[in-house]
């Protein structure tokens, strides 16, 4: 007697995908199910719920499988579903940029804190831009701001310059360059941010799979002591910020003193520690004061 064809239901399907990433050691197993299964739907995590007991076709079951093998392989979420939200925005990206985290939110929130005087007028420069992700949330949180965002990888800048383009951030131009050689010299910002490689070399074979085998290493490896990129971003500053701008990066667990006191020799005052949502220090900031 033949055997009763498997009836495959929105259920069955998250928990058969939630079993299958839990039994591989990847993290956060059902909130990855529900994403993909949602996103192999054309539908919401709210309505997996309501449709929980509706059949599915078999253009279905292969849309998610195919999806499934992706994430065995351990491509990070946000390259498989396209897309990653940051600052309460969608952001598309893909393997050619850093998937946007929470913590880099902080960086957003020092900036826009750092320059509330002059938020109407703002000028601001951001660094390592990748997908966009800093430049256009400070652009479309202060519209009559002038933002200028600059990256090393052309490949970066096209998701960037999508970005703004779907997010409506039209006061970003952008600028492909090594730092500050991207903008036009003499050019002056009230605030300087960068979200740059600050992982030491040593350290980038023992990233998480998702992280070291699909995301960009240009815009991880950050030398020997991983501050190699910082160095150069805090010791330019001086010469392309306002008196009494703002300069505010991002940096790697435990590098946070060591960066804050490459500032205090850049002669920048007010120097703080911003901790990120996991209560570590995740953005360093300082105010340049001319002498």
């Amino acid at each position: 007697m033949a055997q009763p064809v498997q009836l495959w239901t929105v259920e069955s399907l998250l928990r058969w995908a939630t079993e299958d990433f839990r039994a591989r050691g990847i993290e956060s197993p059902r909130l990855d199910a529900e994403l993909l299964v949602a996103h192999a739907l054309g539908t919401t995590r709210i309505q997996l719920i309501v449709d929980s007991r509706r059949p599915l076709a078999g253009d279905e079951l292969a849309r998610m499988r195919a999806l499934v093998k992706r994430r065995r392989a351990r491509e990070p979420i946000a390259y498989i579903l396209g897309t990653r939200e940051f600052w309460g925005r969608p952001f598309r990206v893909d393997a050619r940029v850093l998937v946007p985290r929470p913590d880099t939110e902080t960086l957003v929130e020092v900036a826009l804190a750092r320059t509330r005087e002059v938020s109407m007028s703002m000028r601001a420069l951001d660094l390592c831009t990748g997908s966009g992700c800093v430049a256009i949330s400070l652009a479309r949180d202060r519209p009559t701001a002038r933002v200028y965002a600059a990256d090393v990888s052309a490949d970066a800048l096209a998701v960037a310059r999508d970005n703004a383009a779907r997010l409506g951030a039209y006061n970003v131009a952008f600028r492909r360059g090594d730092l500050y050689d991207a903008v036009e010299e003499g050019a002056r910002f009230d605030v300087v941010t960068a979200n740059p490689p600050y992982v030491p070399t040593a350290e980038v074979p023992s990233l998480p799979a998702d992280v070291r085998d699909f995301e960009p290493r240009l815009a991880l490896d950050g030398g020997g002591d991983g501050l190699a990129v910082l160095r150069r971003v805090i010791a330019g500053a001086s010469a392309r910020l306002v008196d009494g701008g703002a300069l505010a990066v991002e940096v790697g667990a435990g590098e946070a003193p060591a960066v804050a006191a490459l500032f205090a020799e850049a002669r920048f005052a007010d120097v703080r520690t911003h901790l990120d949502y996991a209560r570590i220090e995740r953005v360093v900031s300082g105010v340049l004061r001319n002498p």
